[in-house]
């Protein structure tokens, strides 16, 4: 009994020395402080590793390369070493036995190592986690989804899988760093009801606007563009999050932040001037070619002159040092920064021309539009450009890709269609959209112009092929069953093909669509009729009654924009005050919503539909206000924002001291004074035949000024007898007297007080611009002129362009008469 006692004690000791040995082991591992002292006790230990201690080696290979900075890392030493080679073995061969979360974990290491993902312990750790898919916990699966969407497999059925599986558990999901790896994750194979319940999860679990969100926003951001949808409720959250996370905007966080911003169409202004300001101290710290062009492309379309002049002189010394894609970035920076540097311009275009051929297809589109936007001249760079793109091309099977493709050439200098164009063209366009239709379109109405121009013989190839371009636009638009659908198509359609063959078409199937109009979609098709210019009043009174009905669900700037409709087609829906004031209330409950230059938007869009909310009102005229719009106005990026922020300011301004006395605004723009636009032809015309009518020019004035800075084509006064007065100086009515009333309430220098009985008139020439397509409906602009000049006095005459360029008015004696007869004046 006693020797038996002694043979079973013996393996027992020797058990328990040997797992003794082995933690002493996995502590040595995860001791470690640089990667051969890993692969010394790798080698020492080959025959007693487990499959943990081989889990854990490569998770601390990985934890060390982590904290060296990226240009430091030394991940090719480490993937070609010996004994990781051996690693990897052992962890193949052992992958059976390992524990769920190891397996991932391990995975997860060799990717972030470099390994291929063709590998064969790669492939041999996903299919057996596939295997164990089910039973993974929730932080597992995030981080297996993530090393799937890393691998490129976002289209797998195994995200599918994953996609279900979070679908099923997304009410047990508490941790918004587990929820955003996952959202990005599966973000290319989900439903929408599914995406708006993890947006919805999303937006509970954020939390509080602290710094500590930082990583989570930043997916959260990445999963919006992801499925590119502009949700502002999380977006606006996501941004104080940013803003509050001074310590981590670097140059590469600002950069993908920008680039997230940009495509979802999302500004910030409060963030750019935040990044404006920290690179702008920081700039001299980004010295080479790499951080540079993110400097640049950032900065660039946001800085002041002295720090624009700094940049564009270090990117023409660092020109040669540019690799191909950071020439892209830096041209289509230049492009956003309207920036006409020839020197710099030149070092690009000379540096391209050892790029060229490293671009793909959709790199050789962009770039072609940056050169041609930029007005770069270089018929050799050209000629290699056009050589490219018809390679591509010939070989290309995408018809998206061959769409854009044959847009660009168009652009090209001297460029006509070819033969091999329209075989192409005509070979996809059953698989076109209709945003590729109008790309093929376009080009073949430019292509067109030019063969009409220079009497070439390829203008029937193109109306043969522009004829069955139509047929295809008609025929989709006719299959049409899903508004959503038609609607993301129309997004980036517009252009002369669209607005003369199919635009009518398009708002027919959008009417017969109509019961799938939701408040979900009111903003694109809000965005479609306002692009359109057309005045459909059951689609729009289909909005109006939608958007009353949810108003709550309805975000204040998506509020907005559907105004914006309204307002510039001057239209009324039925129950018009019941439309405007549950919108206006909606707006003003939440103005912080919005940035500094939006409310002038909404405040400029508001007046010209007639409302003047007192608390938007008081908000933007408020010293305060208006000095943080001067700010933030210094910092956009577009110019043409810029003006046009400063321009409805101005209109807001008017329309608030004429239409609201009452809340005692001074007019402040005395200082913005426009210049007068040029005497066209037309002009001279009409002026001749005024002159004809009153006895002489002299009783008529062009391009008036008036008070308030409105500018008229003709003025003229007649008395109380319908007699004209003279602007000669023995009238006394000279342009230098001061001081003089219109009206009681409005003060205009340089004008003389009527004598009783006689009136102003203003004759306004009204081109196509001031009217809805095709009809006789003034826009709400036009319509806001009118009334604001009656107000300063003047007795309004508008000549709508479809009357003056009509047949009846085809003789100079009927054009007399017509004038003579306008509205009853008696001349």
């Amino acid at each position: 009994m006693l020797c038996l006692r002694k043979v079973c004690l013996f393996p027992l000791r020797r058990y328990q020395a040997r797992t003794l040995s082995s933690d002493l082991l996995l502590s040595q591992i995860n001791n470690c402080t640089h990667e051969d002292e890993v692969f010394s006790l790798v080698g020492r230990n080959k025959a007693r590793l487990s499959e943990k201690h081989v889990g854990i080696a490569l998770n601390v290979l990985w934890q060390l390369q982590k904290k060296r900075p990226l240009l430091l890392r030394t991940s090719d030493y480490v993937r070609n070493h010996s004994q990781f080679l051996a690693l990897c073995i052992l962890a193949e061969n052992k992958v059976q036995h390992m524990e769920d979360e190891v397996i991932v974990d391990t995975l997860y290491s060799i990717q972030r190592l470099n390994v291929e993902d063709h590998d064969s312990l790669a492939e041999v750790l996903v299919t057996e986690a596939w295997k164990r898919l089910e039973r993974l916990s929730l932080p597992a699966l995030s981080k297996f989804a993530l090393c799937l969407y890393k691998q490129r497999r976002q289209f797998s059925p195994l995200i599918g899988k994953i996609a279900h599986i979070v679908d099923m558990k997304l009410d047990s999901i508490e941790d918004i760093r587990i929820l955003s790896v996952l959202m990005i994750s599966i973000s290319d194979v989900i439903s929408q009801s599914f995406r708006d319940r993890l947006l919805q999860k999303a937006e509970h679990l954020l939390g509080e606007e602290d710094e500590v969100y930082f990583n989570y926003a930043k997916r959260v951001t990445q999963f919006l563009q992801n499925v590119k949808l502009t949700y502002y409720p999380l977006l606006e959250k996501c941004n104080k999050i940013f803003l509050k996370s001074a310590s981590q905007l670097d140059l590469h966080n600002i950069s993908i932040i920008f680039g997230l911003y940009e495509q979802l169409g999302f500004d910030s202004a409060e963030f750019r001037l935040v990044a404006k300001q920290l690179l702008s101290e920081s700039i001299d710290d980004y010295h080479d070619p790499e951080t540079f062009a993110k400097l640049f492309f950032i900065l660039g379309p946001m800085a002041g002159s002295k720090v624009r002049e700094r940049l564009l002189v270090t990117a023409a010394h660092m020109a040669e040092e540019f690799s191909s894609h950071q020439v892209l970035a830096i041209l289509k920076t230049m492009q956003k920064m309207r920036c006409r540097n020839s020197h710099l311009l030149k070092k690009m275009v000379s540096v391209l021309h050892k790029h060229l051929d490293s671009y793909h297809v959709l790199q050789l589109i962009k770039l072609t539009q940056y050169l041609m936007l930029l007005r770069c001249y270089d018929p050799e760079l050209f000629a290699k450009l056009k050589m490219l793109l018809f390679g591509f091309l010939k070989s290309s099977v995408i018809s998206a890709d061959t769409a854009a493709i044959i847009r660009v050439l168009a652009l090209l200098p001297s460029s006509q269609v070819e033969e091999i164009i329209v075989n192409k063209a005509t070979a996809i366009l059953p698989q076109c959209s209709l945003y590729h239709l109008n790309y093929i379109a376009t080009a073949l109405v430019k292509w067109n112009h030019y063969d009409q121009l220079h009497w070439q013989n390829t203008s029937e190839l193109c109306v043969k092929l522009l004829q069955k371009i139509n047929d295809c636009g008609f025929q989709r638009l006719h299959k049409a069953g899903n508004v959503n659908l038609l609607l993301e198509e129309l997004t980036h359609v517009n252009g002369e093909w669209f607005q003369e063959v199919i635009r009518e078409e398009t708002v027919a199937t959008c009417q017969r669509l109509i019961d799938q109009i939701t408040w979900k979609n009111v903003l694109q098709l809000s965005f479609f009729l306002i692009k359109t210019n057309h005045r459909c009043p059951s689609l729009l009174d289909r909005i109006a009654s939608v958007t009353v009905e949810n108003t709550d669900k309805i975000h204040p700037f998506e509020m907005y924009s559907i105004l914006c409709l309204f307002s510039i087609l001057n239209y009324d829906p039925p129950g018009n005050e019941e439309f405007f004031d549950s919108c206006i209330q909606h707006l003003t409950s939440n103005l912080s919503c919005f940035e500094t230059h939006h409310l002038v938007l909404l405040g400029h869009v508001l007046a010209v539909a007639g409302y003047f909310p007192p608390a938007l009102i008081k908000t933007i005229f408020n010293v305060s206000f208006l000095s943080k719009l001067d700010a933030q106005l210094e910092g956009k990026y577009l110019a043409l924002m810029n003006l046009r922020v400063r321009s409805r300011l101005m209109k807001l301004n008017r329309a608030v001291c004429l239409e609201c006395p009452e809340f005692h605004i001074p007019w402040f723009h005395d200082q913005c004074k426009p210049s007068r636009s040029r005497i066209n032809p037309l002009r001279q015309h009409v002026h001749k035949m005024l002159a004809e009518i009153l006895g002489g020019s002299h009783y008529t004035r062009v391009s008036v000024l008036t008070p308030y800075y409105y500018e008229i084509d003709f003025e003229c006064i007649l008395d109380k007898n319908k007699k004209p007065l003279s602007y000669m100086p023995q009238n006394m009515l000279l342009s230098a007297l001061e001081g003089i009333h219109w009206r009681r309430d409005i003060k205009v220098e340089g004008r003389k007080a009527l004598p009783p009985g006689a009136q102003r008139i203003a004759l306004e020439l009204l081109d196509s611009k001031a009217f809805i397509k095709d009809s006789h409906h003034l826009k709400g602009e036009a319509a806001v002129k009118k009334r604001h000049l009656e107000m300063l006095g003047y007795r309004v005459i508008q000549i709508p362009h479809f009357e003056w360029n009509s047949m009846v008015l085809s003789t100079k004696g009927e054009q007399l008469e017509y004038l003579r007869r306008w509205e009853g004046v008696v001349w």
